[in-house]
């Protein structure tokens, strides 16, 4: 490891560091524009300029330098102020300056930077640049006047989204950063520019003139639109979500966010449910909480009841309602609510077992029944490095686009019993081999035959588990290490013709079998389960608690509240304590902590954030087979999955103009 001098300081920095990097290491702030540590170096900016020894006199970009043995940095010499100074004076000649209207204000690299290491004035008197505006489609506003070619946008797109869609056209003062054919960027990830922006070209067209950052309360949460469990910050003034940022944990979600789990906030205040109400005469007519309660105990449900969990209800909900079904006599609960019906007598058998930052290390993959740019784009993110650094990835199930190559082997199941010999041979050749199964597979109960082909390509082995269940639904992991899983599935539940159902904010569930049940959605939008529902009790959203979630990788996280759920609309657990006193049944707890006591006392690994321990996988049956053909994925939009996307006015218009080329109507039309 080489050992460099910074400002008189000796350290060792690892090999391959770069002298910004050794700067750092030494606590020493370097500004900078283009670099960023995710992305390539691209060296333009020329903000990052420290004097080197030995080397030529004069100032260097410290982010393209390597550190070599023996050199002597100096970042706080004259010639470096001067020259630092000057390029800001450079960087600002074409720059609008204006700030007072920027929706970057206040958060701006630019900003901040002109200050601390800027001259305080400019010298330059001419009329400055104007580029035309771009139109990069409805979530990223354009200002393109105020790039300054750091080209962060371009990179991010090219190397970790794996589309090429915005680049540059034109040279020197002519040069333009624009998607080339000046269309949206169409891809799942596209608003992180929007954070890698270090000034106002790139903002976020929904959030535009909302607010500025010192006005906002930050809030830590979880993103529950899909099963990574991505860390996000939770921007709120008032009551109202103003928006939803990316948190760094490089373990889940790197400091990247998809589309739809920071867009579809908006969601949260609009289609709400803040009343009672109950069906009466054919129609859900306003009621009071007293006459919801008296309606359920009038059914007299005893020991025929059955909770059924939607897709981003916390753990705490999911226990309240198991405690008051049990204190009731009933174990009818379940939380695979479109009707998946696998063996979960072994956690360890669905769950992602390398982890996300695991699966970087895998040099051949096979993914089966899994859209994974729609269900996980984070996940597809890490797939994207593993094929640079050249694994091979197989897909089995219909083809979609993956940003990386890969070789698709149909659409047969069958396949997985008889796997290709050239896909065995390229297993055979690895160290670290991994499947990836997917809602597709796990919908055609192909859960035992994938555990067949991990044993015979032997994706297990010493130090290294290679077999992943992808799930799609944040509740998901929580709900099954709780109990929510029938034997039969949801078929099981219906065939039990329960009195009373709770539906916990499953909207995507098939109502019909329960036609002749007292039918009571607890939950937090106008969506479909309050629309088939006889009784609806208004819940808070994950925006609105505390609450408890496990991702796919079996990791459970801690969102916090960050705002007052609207109008009547009472935490979950507050309702379920209140049913069970209606009911005449007692569930052990009165307060959020006796709740959560009570739930980590019968599922311990859920009263510690980080990686549950789920033990090891089960043995595999050499007989299973896979039958049928997956002929389509569970997702069929992308923005549209949740209820809250769906009332997201943000979703509807990506899915309108980016899914399904829908033109952007006029007012006029």
């Amino acid at each position: 490891m080489p050992k460099v001098t910074v400002d008189g300081q000796e350290i060792e920095v690892p090999d391959g560091a770069t002298v910004l990097q050794a700067c750092e290491l030494a606590g020493k702030e370097i500004p900078r524009f283009c670099y960023h540590e995710r992305l390539s170096i691209a060296g333009n900016c020329r903000m990052c300029l420290v004097e080197v020894k030995p080397g030529p006199p004069k100032p260097q970009a410290s982010c393209a330098l390597p550190a070599t043995d023996g050199q002597e940095i100096r970042t706080d010499t004259q010639m470096v102020k001067t020259a630092r100074e000057g390029v800001m004076e450079f960087l600002l000649i074409n720059h609008p300056l204006d700030c007072p209207i920027c929706d970057q204000g206040g958060e701006c690299d630019l900003q901040d930077q002109a200050v601390a290491y800027g001259r305080g004035g400019s010298r330059y008197d001419m009329n400055k640049r104007a580029v035309t505006e771009k139109y990069m489609g409805p979530l990223i506003k354009t200002v393109m006047t105020r790039c300054i070619h750091c080209t962060r946008c371009v990179r991010f797109s090219e190397e970790i989204a794996g589309v090429d869609e915005i680049g540059a056209l034109y040279r020197g003062e002519d040069m333009q950063i624009t998607t080339y054919l000046e269309q949206a960027a169409e891809h799942e990830l596209s608003a992180n520019v929007i954070d890698l922006c270090p000034v106002g070209a790139l903002t976020s067209r929904p959030y535009a003139f909302e607010a500025r950052p010192w006005e906002l309360k930050k809030t830590l949460s979880i993103d529950v639109s899909d099963a990574v469990g991505a860390n996000i910050t939770l921007h709120s003034k008032g009551r109202e979500v103003m928006r939803a940022t990316p948190r760094i944990n490089d373990d889940v979600n790197e400091e990247w966010l998809s589309d739809k789990g920071r867009y579809m906030v908006d969601g949260l205040t609009k289609r709400r449910l803040d009343k009672v109400f109950l069906r009466k005469k054919g129609g859900l007519k306003p009621a009071t909480w007293e006459e919801a309660f008296k309606a359920i105990a009038t059914a007299k449900p005893g020991k025929s009841i059955a909770a059924v969990a939607g897709d981003m209800v916390d753990c705490e909900t999911m226990f309240a309602a198991k405690a008051l079904l049990k204190a009731s006599g009933s174990s009818l609960l379940e939380g695979r609510q479109t009707g998946m019906d696998y063996d979960v007598s072994n956690l360890a058998a669905v769950n992602f077992n390398t982890t996300f930052a695991g699966i970087e290390n895998a040099d051949a993959i096979l993914i089966v029944g899994s859209n994974i740019r729609w269900e996980a784009p984070l996940v597809n993110v890490r797939l994207r490095k593993v094929v640079k650094r050249g694994a091979k990835v197989y897909i089995l199930g219909p083809s979609w686009d993956p940003t990386y190559p890969a070789t698709f082997l149909g659409e047969d199941l069958s396949v997985l019993s008889k796997l290709p010999k050239d896909l065995i041979d390229a297993f055979k050749a690895t160290e670290r081999p991994a499947i990836i199964m997917g809602g597709a597979a796990l919908a055609k109960g192909a859960l035992g035959a994938g555990l067949a082909a991990a044993d015979k390509l032997k994706v297990v082995k010493d130090g290294w588990n290679g077999f992943n269940v992808l799930h799609f639904s944040a509740a998901r992991m929580g709900g099954l290490m709780l109990g929510y899983a029938q034997k039969g599935g949801m078929a099981d539940i219906a065939a039990a013709k329960p009195k009373v159902l709770l539906a916990l904010g499953a909207d995507e569930m098939d109502f019909e079998p329960f036609a002749d049940s007292l039918k009571v959605y607890i939950g937090h939008h106008g969506d479909k389960g309050a629309h088939a529902a006889d009784i609806v009790l208004p819940a808070a959203s994950f925006a609105e608690k505390d609450g408890t979630y496990v991702n796919t990788e079996g990791r459970v996280q801690f969102a916090e509240k960050a705002v007052f759920a609207p109008g009547d609309a009472r935490e979950d657990w507050t309702i379920l304590r209140a049913l069970a006193d209606a009911l005449g049944v007692s569930v052990g707890f009165d307060s959020f902590a006796e709740l959560q006591a009570a739930m980590i006392a019968e599922v311990p690994a859920l009263g510690e954030e980080g990686l549950a321990d789920l033990g090891a996988l089960p043995k595999a049956d050499s007989k299973a087979k896979a039958e049928g053909a997956i002929s389509a994925y569970p997702i069929k939009d992308f923005y549209l999955t949740n209820p809250i996307a769906r009332a997201s006015a943000v979703m509807q218009q990506c899915s309108a103009e980016l899914l399904h080329s829908d033109e952007l109507k006029e007012a006029a039309e």
